[in-house]
This record gives C-alpha cells, structure tokens and sequence, in this order.
C-alpha cells in the first residue's frame, strides 16, 4: 500500500499511532470488530479507539439503545482485544460532540499521538457536509474503508477533491465487504430471529438481558 509520502511522514520515535472508530454501535457487530482489527494491522496502530455516539445531530431521535446500553456493548465486543479501547468521551449533557471537537480535544491533550479516523469510503462523498470538515482534515489521518463496492476510480476522485480542497490526508483501507448493518440486526431481534455470529456472543446475551430492540 503507497502512502503520500507529504501527508504521512516518517514514523518519529515515540509517537503513539491511534485509530478511531466512531458511530452509534446500536448495536455493535462482527463488521465493526473487523474493520478496527483490519485497520490496526495494516497501519500498524497501536490500538484502535472505539467511541460510540451520543446522540448524534445527524440522527436525531434515531438511536435505539441508551449511550450507556451501547458503550457497555461496545466493552463488551472488545474485552477480549488487546488492540481495541472504548471511550464514552460522548458522554455528555447533550450527548454529543462534533467530530471535529473531538478530535481538537484528543489532539490537544495528547501532543505524543497521530489519530487515524477511520470512515467508510460512502461517507466521503458527504464528508464536505460535516461540521468543520477543514479542521477534523487538520488533526487526523482519514482510513476509507473501501466497502460497498465503491469502484478504486470514484473513491479516488473523492480523495483528491479532499486533498485539494481540504488539504485532507486519505490513505484507502482495503476491508471485506461484509453485508451487515445494525439496522438489520435490531430488525431480526424485534422478529425473534437469531442475530448469532453477526454480534460477539456476550453481545447477544446482554442483548437479550436488557431486552433491546423488542
């Protein structure tokens, strides 16, 4: 994989390399777990930052479980990784925080780190729409997982109008593509199906202990 050499500099001796892997986690499932773990391995990150949503501006009253139901999921999804952490930084009175306050905030109070913000390669053709895209640019490297078949030209075309407009940092990663969204897993709860290996087993159970999605 060729990295711009510009937009990723030599590796200083020290510097922490984090990812970060934001979204609502309603539940959290077997795609996310794969898409930290792919990112981890081929950036060489020292652990990926998993941080669910509070209650996102952009989904406004679409979030089924509570911020603390989906963070004691998302603990639960990465107990057992020693390459994952969970944060429920968004836990807040509003419940949210905009991306680009997040990552101001992770950059200023660790100087020692270079994020990683990992997205779906889809979100690029919205990212423009983000609050403050210029400054989330500025404070992290963007992984695009390069799902939903998005063909290698268009997903580059959306990068070089970042980078030229934005002075956006893209490097595409390269991830299976796995057909599983946590809309459908709520949808096969609410109708009694299993949702067994599309989530952690532990997952599942507390699932069925909080009696979610019913």
């Amino acid at each position: 994989m060729i990295k711009n050499e510009s937009c990723f500099p030599a590796e200083e001796a020290g510097r922490k390399k984090v990812g970060i892997l934001g979204g609502t986690f309603d539940p959290i499932h077997t795609g996310h777990l794969i898409l930290a773990e792919t990112a981890c391995e081929a950036f060489s990150l020292d652990y990926v930052l998993i941080m669910p949503n509070g209650n996102p501006p952009h989904k406004p009253g679409q979030v089924n479980a509570s911020m603390e139901q989906r963070t004691r999921m998302a603990e639960l999804a990465a107990s057992d990784n020693d390459h994952f952490r969970v944060s429920d930084f968004e836990k807040t009175p509003q419940d949210y925080h905009y991306t680009y306050e997040t990552l101001e905030f992770l950059t200023q109070e660790h100087p020692d780190t270079d994020y990683y913000f990992i997205l779906g390669a889809d979100s690029l053709v919205h990212f423009h729409t983000w609050k403050e895209p210029e400054r989330i640019c500025k404070c992290c490297r963007i992984l695009a997982a390069t799902r939903d078949r998005m063909e290698t030209s268009v997903l580059k075309k959306h990068m070089e109008r970042l980078a030229l407009e934005m002075g956006a940092c893209i490097e595409p990663l390269e991830t299976p593509n796995i057909d599983i969204s946590s809309n459908m897993l709520r949808e096969r709860v609410r109708k009694g199906r299993s949702i067994r290996y599309y989530v952690p087993d532990t997952v599942e159970a507390y699932i069925r202990e909080q009696g979610l999605y019913l």
